[in-house]
């Protein structure tokens, strides 16, 4: 870990490489690589969890146009466990001076038409960089691309403190901001990605110019998949650490009612409205023009 010390970093010649770890992200995945590519991004390093929806066929594709290396992984995600095992392999392979430990519904889109590595011209140790959610529109609630036409931010969250309303939507509630680290002097990535720990402990900055832009609804049949996937997890592992929500929707698919919890993620125009008076929630078409589809 030392190696952090020896490191030379050049700014004007910084290599970015993004770490993702997925299963089933057919829908979005190709968005994903084809817009941080075209962003700064200079290699992915992607571990594919088992998908069996088309998303290991597109990652294939795509590897004939950009640079993409695949770590297949069938046994159960430890989400923490792999993105550090990823972050060494990118180490490994491409000596980047930054990593991006991303998900597959989250865009990091840098301000002011600006690049990614403009964002990360220093040498550091763990990047903060703050997250807001994205809402989908219910009028494409049957919509596969439901994500795609987000465009209203959740720019001043909702604090439901330690007690959540079961009538409340999450996606209004606080989200935690992610981390971008430095492969030399790293010892892991934390659950999330929402925290590191790195040996240049000091070195920890938070961006000005960079935000993470979340979709993490997108289609109901996504929706359902993926608290299937989270129920069989918890149905082996009742001590997995996964949130409270995920331990709740698994007891609403259980008894047949997990569409009534996907119908609090939809809005339609009058509430968007009223979110939008209360300052709740803000139109931000950034994400929208600067995403490849």
């Amino acid at each position: 870990m030392l190696d952090y010390f020896t490191h030379k970093f050049n700014p004007n010649s910084i290599t970015l490489v993004m770490t993702i770890l997925i299963k089933n992200e057919v829908d979005i995945i190709e968005a994903n690589i084809k817009t941080h590519a075209s962003l700064g991004v200079d290699a992915f390093v992607i571990m594919d969890n088992g998908s069996t929806d088309g998303t290991r066929e597109i990652l294939s594709k795509l590897q004939n146009e950009y640079d993409i290396t695949i770590v297949d992984e069938h046994s159960k995600i430890i989400q923490k466990k792999f993105m550090t095992r990823l972050a060494f392999i990118a180490k490994k392979k491409y000596s980047p001076d930054w990593i991006i430990n991303n998900d597959a519904d989250e865009f990091w889109i840098p301000n002011k038409n600006k690049s990614l590595k403009d964002c990360i011209k220093f040498k550091g140790g763990v990047l903060q960089v703050q997250r807001t959610n994205m809402l989908p529109i219910i009028d494409s609630k049957i919509d596969n691309n439901i994500w795609s036409s987000s465009v209203y931010e959740v720019k001043n969250q909702v604090n439901y403190k330690s007690s959540f309303d079961d009538e409340a939507s999450i996606l209004l509630g606080q989200v935690s901001r992610k981390v971008m680290t430095n492969p030399y002097g790293l010892f892991k990535i934390n659950t999330g990605n929402h925290s590191a720990e790195h040996i240049a402990f000091w070195k920890k900055h938070q961006s000005e110019d960079l935000h993470i832009y979340h979709y993490p609804i997108r289609s109901y049949e996504q929706f359902y998949n993926r608290v299937k996937t989270r129920k069989k997890v918890l149905d082996k592992y009742p001590d997995a650490k996964l949130g409270n929500h995920e331990k709740r929707w698994k007891k609403m698919f259980e008894n047949g009612t997990l569409e009534i919890e996907y119908d609090k993620f939809l809005f339609d125009s009058k509430e968007i409205k009223t979110l939008e008076k209360a300052g709740i929630v803000v139109e931000n078409r950034l994400p929208s023009k600067t995403i490849i589809r």
